[in-house]
């Protein structure tokens, strides 16, 4: 990603959720871009072999262990970030958790655990962020998901938390834009090498008829999530707040089928009318 044309030049850039998958694909983009990167999340040995492979790209890097359902664990790594790097000028907010079942082979603590990951946890980082962005010009950006607005059977619990995430995202770029904060979210959709397409698409099978069902054939990279983070966070997109930015390949576009077109001229139907 070093030939992105955007840089970050000592920015103070903070992501939670940062030491695996699309969310450590974006904190390695700002690296890259000479951000200095903070990075939260659960597991010390995750972040500790995080922060080994950011130090590459030749910034500073900081990464602290917290739970992103306990408030003042979040609140205190937001503290001694901002104390390492000064005010943050770009949030990545993408702390999550998953798994695939039905409502009725789901239980109270099962649907729980992922609105307080995702929604709980979301608002955890944007209530106590506020205080250490950078005002005015701070970008926050929540990662959502295409369940925020599309339903899916047997994610019923993913489906109502990115809703709530997508509210919040709206709500507060309103509240927020006084202070000269922009507050958007992105909604990646299937990306290639992650814990999610591992579970939502566990065999060959699965995985083909994934990427038979979004219009540009293939699933996406994490880089292609982090650079629509880094336009977001750009002066090219000073005047974008409050939007749900699709990064799927069309497949929010609509009801795609690939063979539609094909079935069409098959039947001998004129082009032209």
């Amino acid at each position: 990603m070093k030939d992105f044309p955007l840089r970050f030049d000592n920015i103070h850039v903070f992501v939670a959720g940062g030491s695996s998958g699309i969310n450590l694909g974006i904190a390695h983009g700002f690296a890259a871009a000479g951000a200095n990167v903070s990075i939260l999340a659960r597991k010390p040995d995750k972040i500790e072999a995080a922060v080994a492979g950011l130090k590459a790209h030749g910034g500073g890097v900081r990464g602290f262990a917290a739970d992103v359902r306990n408030y003042d664990a979040v609140n205190g790594a937001l503290k001694d970030a901002h104390s390492a790097f000064g005010d943050i000028g770009v949030l990545i907010s993408g702390a999550a958790g998953n798994f695939v079942a039905p409502a009725l082979g789901m239980s109270s603590n099962g649907f729980k655990a992922v609105m307080d990951i995702d929604l709980l946890g979301t608002f955890h980082v944007m209530r106590a962020s506020h205080q250490f962005l950078a005002k005015p010009g701070a970008s926050f950006i929540n990662i959502t998901a295409p369940q925020s607005q599309r339903a899916m059977m047997l994610q019923a619990h993913v489906c109502a938390a990115k809703a709530g995430i997508d509210m919040l995202t709206r709500s507060l770029a309103m509240e927020w834009a006084g202070d000269g904060i922009r507050v958007n979210a992105i909604s990646p959709g299937p990306i290639a090498d992650t814990e999610g397409m591992n579970r939502l698409a566990p065999t060959p099978k699965a995985a083909e008829a994934s990427r038979r069902g979004v219009p540009l054939g293939r699933w996406g990279e994490k880089k292609e999530i982090a650079w629509a983070a880094m336009f977001l966070s750009s002066p090219f997109a000073a005047y974008i707040s409050g939007a749900i930015l699709p990064v799927d390949g069309g497949g929010s576009a609509g009801r795609y089928d690939p063979d539609l077109l094909t079935q069409f001229a098959q039947m001998g139907i004129a082009s032209q009318v």
